[in-house]
C-alpha cells in the first residue's frame, strides 16, 4: 500500500523501531501490511512493516539501511524515514545500530544504551526538516536521548544474559563508510566516548524536531581500531558479531514490548513522550505572517498544529 503526501490515510502506530546492520526484521510479531510512503523529503530507506502485538497494538519496523542494506550511512534519507515514521503516528522509537566499541569494558557483543552523542559527520546529510523551507526553528538537544526510554530497556536487561548491557555512555557518530584511523580511535577515547558508529546523527536529531520519543541500543561488534594489540575493523568481523547481536536485540524487544506498549498506549499521564511532545512549540524565531508559505506547506506534513 502506498501512502502518499495529501492521502487520508490514518494508522494509529504509535511505536517505531529501526534496525540497523544485522537487523532487518521482526521475529514473533504479527506482521499485517507493508506501506511505502512518500513524504515531502522523498522517500524512506525502505517499505514500512507494520506488525501487530500479542495484545494487539501496532508497531512499525524500519531497515535504515534498506532490507538489503543496499544504502550506505551517508546516503539514508533520515528526514524521509523519520517523517514516515511520525506520519503513522509514532510517538516513540527504539532504534538499533552497529558499533564500535572505544572501551576494554564494552566487549564485541555488549549493548550500550548511550545518553549523549558527540557529532563527527562532514556537513553532507541533510539534518534538519526546516533547511530549505524558510521557516527558522532550533530544537533544544541538550539531552539527545530520552532518558525514560533508555531506563525501560534497561529494566529489560535481564532477558540477554549472555552480555552485558550498559546503561549510559557517549556515541561518536562519523561520517564513515570507511572506518577510524587508529589515532581518530584514541582521539575519540581522550574525549571519554565509549562507542562509535555512522547513523545516530541526524537521526536523533531529526526524531527531536519530529518530537518523537527517541533511544538507540547501541549493539558493539567490534573494538574499532584503538587496540594496537590487533588488527583494525574488518567488515568481516563486524558480520561475524552481528549474527548474535541481531538475536538479542530481537529478545531484548519482544521482552520489553509490554512495558513500552503500556508506556505509550495505556498512561494517560503519557510520562514517557512528554519532553517531547510539543518541544517544538516556541522553537520557531518568525511571526507565522514572515514564514515562507511554502515551507509551512511542506512542514504541515510534520506539524499540522503549527502549520495549518
Amino acid at each position: 500500500m502506498t501512502i502518499g503526501q495529501n492521502s487520508e490515510y490514518f494508522r494509529d502506530v504509535r511505536i517505531g523501531v529501526i534496525g540497523g546492520t544485522g537487523l532487518y526484521s521482526l521475529d514473533g510479531l504479527n506482521v499485517i501490511e507493508t506501506l511505502a510512503v512518500e513524504t515531502p523529503w522523498g522517500q524512506p530507506s525502505g517499505p514500512i512493516t507494520i506488525a501487530e502485538t500479542e495484545r494487539g497494538h501496532k508497531i512499525a519496523f524500519l531497515a535504515r539501511h534498506g532490507p538489503s542494506h543496499s544504502v550506505l550511512p551517508s546516503e539514508v534519507n533520515y528526514r524521509a524515514n523519520i517523517a514516515a515514521l511520525k506520519a503513522l503516528g509514532v510517538q516513540a522509537i527504539l532504534a538499533f545500530s552497529a558499533v564500535g566499541s572505544l572501551r576494554e569494558e564494552i566487549s564485541p557483543g555488549d549493548f550500550v544504551l548511550i545518553d549523549q552523542i558527540i557529532d563527527r559527520t562532514k556537513g553532507v546529510r541533510a539534518d534538519s526538516f526546516f533547511t530549505g523551507t524558510g521557516v527558522t526553528a532550533h530544537a533544544t538537544f541538550g539531552e539527545p536521548v530520552s532518558a525514560g526510554l533508555r531506563a525501560l530497556v534497561a529494566r529489560h536487561a535481564a532477558a540477554v544474559p549472555d552480555i552485558a548491557v550498559h546503561t549510559s555512555g557517549t556515541g561518536v557518530c562519523m561520517e564513515g563508510p570507511a572506518f577510524s584511523t587508529r589515532a581518530e580511535s584514541n582521539l575519540y577515547r581522550a574525549w571519554g566516548a565509549s562507542v562509535i558508529n555512522m547513523t545516530c546523527i541526524p537521526e536523533s536529531k531529526l526524531a527531536r524536531e519530529a518530537e518523537i520519543t527517541y533511544a538507540i541500543v547501541c549493539m558493539a561488534t567490534d573494538y574499532d581500531a584503538w587496540r594496537e594489540s590487533e588488527e583494525p575493523v574488518t567488515v568481516a568481523e563486524v558480520m561475524h558479531t552481528m549474527k548474535g547481536n541481531a538475536a538479542n536485540a530481537k529478545t531484548l524487544l519482544l521482552a520489553l514490548l509490554p512495558d513500552f506498549e503500556d508506556a505509550v498506549y495505556n498512561d494517560s499521564a503519557k510520562a514517557l513522550m512528554r519532553p517531547e511532545a510539543g518541544s517544538m512549540q516556541y522553537a520557531f524565531q518568525q511571526p507565522p505572517e514572515k514564514q515562507s508559505a511554502a515551507g509551512r506547506a511542506t512542514l504541515n506534513f510534520l506539524f499540522p498544529q503549527y502549520f495549518t
